[in-house]
């Protein structure tokens, strides 16, 4: 008889990743423990464990995950047919149009009240995000569709709006939080990023009210 073949680290850290996307998108990522994940994927605690440190750990490991498989940057890198600034807002409604990942990012949200957490989120945008934005704002500046100084401080400040937009971090009602955006808006336009669109607001009115009806303080 042959003998079962074992499955390698990888294969168990896949099917754990999976396993617990399905679930933290049907159930909620609070309602769906540890157990939960590995009746699905077939094993005991301590393979999980063996994988991975925690739940939050699973959560921020998806979160990468999901933008890596749908990354907006790169939908938008050789587009010929836009010039730097219209990237960048074509961007936006590409990275707010995706459902599925805003979906699991509202899960997500929970989980930015462990200091730790959230440390480590920023770390990671930082080291993702800024990157990518600094090269699209380079070349914005260069083909001249916007006219600012501060590429550098831009591509670092802006993967840590969203942080300022979570209420989870900063407490706020959905009216403070909308208010937050036009401010947002107002100083980037300030700093040589117009980024006021039809499409784009649209979209981010409704990441407000899905955001404050997630974790929003009440008026």
């Amino acid at each position: 008889m042959a003998r079962p073949v074992k499955k390698t680290l990888e294969i168990w850290k896949k099917e754990i990743l999976d396993a617990a996307q399905t679930l933290f998108l049907s159930k909620g990522f609070e309602q769906t423990s540890i157990s939960d994940i590995m009746d699905i994927v077939g094993g005991a605690k301590g393979m999980f464990y063996h994988c991975f440190k925690s739940k939050e750990e699973v959560m921020h490991t998806l979160c990468d995950k999901m933008f890596f498989e749908n990354n907006p940057f790169e939908k938008i890198k050789n587009r010929t047919d836009l010039n730097g600034l219209q990237k960048i807002k074509e961007l936006l409604v590409i990275n707010q149009s995706d459902t599925k990942r805003n979906d699991f990012n509202l899960q997500a949200m929970s989980i930015l009240k462990d200091p730790h957490i959230l440390a480590s989120a920023i770390e990671s945008n930082k080291r993702i995000l800024t990157p990518l934005w600094f090269e699209l704002l380079e070349e914005a500046k260069k083909d001249g569709s916007i006219k600012t100084e501060y590429t550098k401080e831009l591509s670092e400040i802006l993967p840590l709006i969203n942080f300022w937009l979570i209420p989870t971090v900063y407490p706020a009602t959905a009216e403070e939080i909308h208010h937050k955006y036009l401010f947002i808006m107002e100083v980037l336009s300030h700093m040589g990023l117009p980024l006021f669109h039809d499409k784009t607001t649209a979209l981010a009115e409704k990441f407000i009210a899905d955001i404050s009806a997630k974790g929003g303080k009440k008026q």
